[in-house]
């Protein structure tokens, strides 16, 4: 006898886009999306809608775009507050350039010892990853056999990314994420147990 096929879930991750106040370590702030961001985000989904459930950060920058693509498809929607962005502590709303001005080594020594070198103040690394990772496996339970949209952030797509991937947490930087990108995970849940696989990323439908 054949054995039963998986039960397959997708998940199509999409960053938002670019927020008022442009690029900047913006953590937890909650700024909403610039009107650059809004055409970002819509020229990202055009009329695409396949998704069974949506699933968004709670920040303006995420939630609000969520909002308005679940009320135009009548998509069920809910928040996680498990999905906001890691906090950056002393560096949140500061560019890069105000960041170097006053230590032009700090970006370098965090990107490449995100543990040991975190700005004053900011989330540890491993509290970032055990609330996303609870949080992604949350989605995989609640989800499964659906295929699901979650509107997020860079740091939460890189530990997702990380986390399937099983790479070192301190190479968690080595992955782009651009604004308005999309990735995408299927996911087959065999013997309980769900074995994910990476088809795209920072890309497009």
């Amino acid at each position: 006898m054949a054995a039963p096929s998986p039960v397959v879930t997708t998940v199509d991750l999409i960053r938002h886009g670019e927020p008022v106040g442009g690029r900047r370590y913006r953590g937890q702030l909650d700024d909403p999306l610039s009107p650059k961001g809004w055409q970002q985000m819509r020229a990202a989904i055009a009329e695409h809608h396949p998704w069974q459930t949506i699933i968004t950060s709670p920040l303006l920058r995420c939630r609000e775009f969520a909002l308005e693509l679940a009320s135009r498809h009548a998509i069920p929607l809910r928040e996680d507050a498990r999905l906001l962005e890691i906090g950056f502590g002393s560096w949140e709303g500061k560019t890069a350039d105000e960041l170097l001005a006053s230590d032009p080594d700090c970006i370098r020594r965090y990107r490449r010892d995100p543990i040991g070198q975190r700005p004053a103040g900011a989330e540890a690394l491993l509290d970032f990853q055990e609330r996303v990772v609870s949080a992604w496996e949350a989605i995989l339970q609640s989800c499964q056999g659906q295929h699901v949209l979650v509107v997020v952030h860079a740091g939460v797509i890189r530990m997702i990314l990380r986390h399937i991937l099983q790479m070192p947490l301190p190479q968690l930087f080595r992955i782009q994420v651009g604004n308005a990108a999309i990735t995408r995970i299927r996911v087959e849940h065999d013997e309980n147990q769900a074995w994910p696989l990476l088809i795209f990323h920072d890309g497009q439908l």
